[in-house]
Order: structure tokens, then C-alpha cells, then sequence
């Protein structure tokens, strides 16, 4: 979880992009970098207890006031493991080889 909010600037400059309409990049930027945080929190909280992979994964938000943005994640830690060939349930995605997957690169963050 973690609770942010814009810097006074960012505040300024979105309202004067609101009242223009159309998307507040400002507040895009905040709620991906909020997402960013809490999914890497997550991941860690997760490893921490054992796991290797977050199941049923989701996003929450809220505001607390007028200034503050309260962004959630939330799943199910597991530990995951392949299903050799030949096995009842295996298909040739659950046979691999998880060490040999690569993990996709994280996005980039847009800059302003």
C-alpha cells in the first residue's frame, strides 16, 4: 500500500490542464508511479514468505481528503511449479522451465 499526492506545482499545472480538459499527465504519472511502488512491494512481501508468483492480483484506490491517493495491491502468494511433460495437466506453456523463462522487461516511465 502506500498513500501519495502531487507536489504543489504538479497540483497548479493540473488544474489548469483540468479546466481545459482532456487527460491530467500530472496525475497519470503519480497514479503509475503508485502502481509501480506497490507492485514491487508486493513482489517483495511475497518472496519474503516463500513464494515465486502472485495469483488473483489486484489494484484498489481511494482518496483520503482532497489531496491524498491511497493505492492497494493485493493477491495471492504461491509457490508455482512446473508440470513435467507426460503428466496429467501438462501443456507445453506448464512444462517449461521457469528459470529458463525470461521475465519481461518492466515497463518504462514516462517522463515529463
Amino acid at each position: 500500500m502506500t498513500v501519495r499526492s502531487a507536489n504543489f506545482g504538479a497540483n497548479i499545472v493540473a488544474g489548469f490542464r483540468a479546466m481545459g480538459g482532456g487527460e491530467v499527465t500530472e496525475y497519470t504519472q503519480l497514479m503509475y508511479e503508485s502502481r509501480q511502488q506497490v507492485m514491487e512491494r508486493m513482489a517483495q512481501q511475497a518472496q519474503a514468505r516463500g513464494a515465486n508468483a502472485v495469483i488473483a492480483f489486484r489494484f484498489d484506490s481511494g482518496s483520503i481528503g482532497q489531496a491524498f491517493t491511497e493505492i492497494c495491491a493485493y493477491g495471492t502468494a504461491v509457490v508455482v511449479q512446473p508440470i513435467a511433460s507426460g503428466q496429467d495437466g501438462a501443456t507445453q506453456q506448464s512444462a517449461q522451465d521457469p528459470a529458463a523463462i525470461q521475465a519481461p522487461a518492466p515497463a518504462p516511465v514516462p517522463q515529463q
